[in-house]
């Protein structure tokens, strides 16, 4: 049963060594942390690449942190992936042409909505 535990952990150590990121260098790491802010940014050899900034932000009684920032890799199918997000009161709102889209509102249902709107219901 050892051998067998020994041979597996060899197979995937050889495995890993081989994977091309296994090889991958830091080129870039920057970061700053102050009390109500922070940036970072880094880009490794292996083309990811990423970068943030934030600030506390008070909204009403509460406060939190809003941040913005984007980060690229390729996909092992060869593609390039960019994603860029803010992250604030509203959530987390990414765009990247990767990201699957909604489709159309109907032009009946985009009607029936905005007659709705402009027509509230009354209690009785």
């Amino acid at each position: 049963m050892k051998f067998v535990a020994i041979a597996f952990f060899a197979v995937v150590a050889v495995a890993y060594a081989q994977h091309p990121d296994a090889q991958a260098e830091t080129l870039r790491n920057e970061a700053v942390v102050n009390t109500d802010s922070f940036n970072y940014a880094y880009e490794t050899s292996n083309g990811i690449a990423a970068k943030e900034q934030g600030q506390l932000k008070q909204i009403g009684s509460e406060s939190g942190i809003a941040a913005q920032g984007d980060y690229s890799y390729t996909s092992p199918e060869g593609e390039k992936i960019q994603l860029s997000y803010i992250a604030d009161e509203n959530g987390f709102q990414p765009t990247g042409s990767h990201l699957p889209v909604a489709p159309a509102v109907p032009e009946a249902i985009a009607r029936l909505v905005e007659y709705l709107a402009s027509h509230p219901q009354t209690q009785h």
